[in-house]
């Protein structure tokens, strides 16, 4: 359960109204016995995050009357195997930071109202909530969708530091919606002083058994610049998910093009299989292929099929298992579960764990 620290905070000595605040403390710890092989290597450990990311989090709310609110949200994450945090782009640029307790998840400040949401901080770029919206797996574990695993699209792929973004409100009938601007923060008289500044889209609708949604963002790089990203990074994807009850099937769309190296694009299917009351079946099929630039190149793909199920034990505790096998072509050596696989060959891996959440 939540733990919750309400605290009534004086607004003035001179006798002001009262404004209510909340603290909340959340987090996740998932441990994952994890293998796999390849055929250069195989690699058998204990990981984190198989089903869900492992964290630890902070968040919190003032009222500020007339139905505007300020909030904040931390959240750092952990590898709960051997102790250590995670690590951070401070820049936009494939320069991870590391360290103890970082807020490398989300570090954000908010402001709340009937206009919306405007976020500044570190936050998931909203092109990414596609990929991870309409994967069976959320993006964790072993079954990761191809198209998140093998994407071109550079640092901010999933996160961005450095930005301001702006929701919707939630009243809208099932249309939802954010943009995100993000800065790279170089010194203007610098040749690449736009590296790391990027813009992302996203926009959808929910409504009952539906939820369909599309994205864009584009990040500007020089070309091979120390990142090794190539050049300038437009993105486009769109995914949807339709529940019939007795399944629920996912699917999505991605395409990653970068000037200097080539074309990524993506395509996933899935299904979410409830079982009784506590389980629930996860398949789906995924794959990516890089159209590289120049002539006689190698436009090397990895297909990826995988199957999990998980079983909840309790709200806050599942434990689940979770395979998955790559193939493949055209020069890709996509591997498993940190395995190494020559190119052109298979990698498969497993996984068995624990979650709980707090």
């Amino acid at each position: 359960m939540k733990k919750s620290l309400i605290a009534l905070a004086a607004l003035a000595a001179s006798g002001a109204a009262m404004a209510q605040s909340s603290v909340t403390l959340f987090g996740v710890a998932d441990a994952t016995f994890a293998y796999g092989t390849g055929t250069v290597s195989k690699k058998t450990q204990l990981a984190s995050g198989g089903l869900d990311g492992s964290r630890l989090g902070f968040r919190g709310v003032e009222d500020l009357g007339g139905g505007m609110s300020a909030s904040f949200h931390l959240e750092a994450g952990l590898n709960n195997d051997d102790g250590t945090g995670g690590t951070t782009d401070t820049n936009n640029q494939g320069k991870a930071a590391s360290g103890g307790l970082i807020f490398n998840r989300r570090s954000t400040l908010s402001l709340n109202g009937g206009f919306g949401e405007v976020r500044l901080g570190r936050d998931y770029t909203p092109h990414f909530k596609n990929l991870t919206a309409f994967d069976p797996f959320g993006t964790s574990g072993v079954g990761t969708t191809q198209t998140l695993k093998s994407s071109i699209g550079g640092p901010t792929t999933i996160r961005a530091s450095n930005s301001i973004g702006y929701l919707l409100p939630g009243n809208l009938g099932g249309f939802y919606g954010q943009g995100q601007f993000y800065m790279g923060e170089n010194d203007s008289n610098v040749a690449n002083k736009k590296d790391g500044n990027g813009v992302s889209l996203r926009a959808g609708y929910a409504n009952g058994p539906i939820d369909v949604a599309g994205a864009f963002a584009k990040t500007t790089y020089l070309l091979n610049t120390a990142n090794g990203t190539g050049g300038n990074i437009t993105t486009m994807n769109f995914g949807g998910k339709y529940d019939l009850g007795m399944v629920k099937i996912l699917g999505q769309y991605s395409q990653d093009k970068v000037i200097g190296t080539g074309t990524g694009k993506g395509l996933l299917g899935g299904v979410q299989i409830p079982v009784g009351p506590a389980g629930e079946v996860r398949l789906s099929f995924s794959t990516y292929k890089v159209v590289t630039v120049g002539v006689n190149t190698p436009d090397p793909a990895t297909n990826k099929i995988a199957a999990g199920y998980v079983h909840n034990l309790s709200k806050r505790t599942a434990v689940y298992g979770t395979f998955a096998n790559v193939t493949n072509k055209k020069g890709a050596e996509q591997a498993l579960n940190n395995s190494k696989t020559a190119p052109n060959k298979k990698s498969s891996g497993f996984d068995f764990g624990i979650r709980h959440s707090f």
